[in-house]
């Protein structure tokens, strides 16, 4: 067991029993986008942190248990907000289609 999610990225050293996850990949037209922001706000709509994608449009925010807005920024692409729940123990996978 390689301790990676399958197409995702690896969990090698993670303790995902006292970590809530959040981690997903943006794509556009079906292909991963390498160039891409993507913010993790708070549920009250408040900044809270912010990521660039790796070159196959993934990205990871270690956050606390709670109802989370992640927004997504890209050259040539409208903002998109998606609604996501973190929780200790857990990975919420999200993948965002620009």
């Amino acid at each position: 067991m390689c301790g990676a999610t399958e197409g995702g990225l690896p969990l090698d050293g993670i303790n995902t029993k006292i970590e809530a996850i959040i981690q997903g990949q943006v794509t556009k037209d079906g292909s991963p986008v390498g160039v891409a922001y993507v913010r993790l706000l708070d549920k009250s709509g408040e900044f809270t942190a912010e990521v660039p994608v790796s070159a196959t449009g993934h990205f990871r925010f270690f956050a606390g248990d709670g109802e989370w807005t992640l927004r997504t920024l890209a050259p040539g692409a409208d903002t998109v907000d998606r609604k996501v729940v973190a929780a200790v123990g857990s990975i919420a996978e999200v993948e965002i289609a620009l």
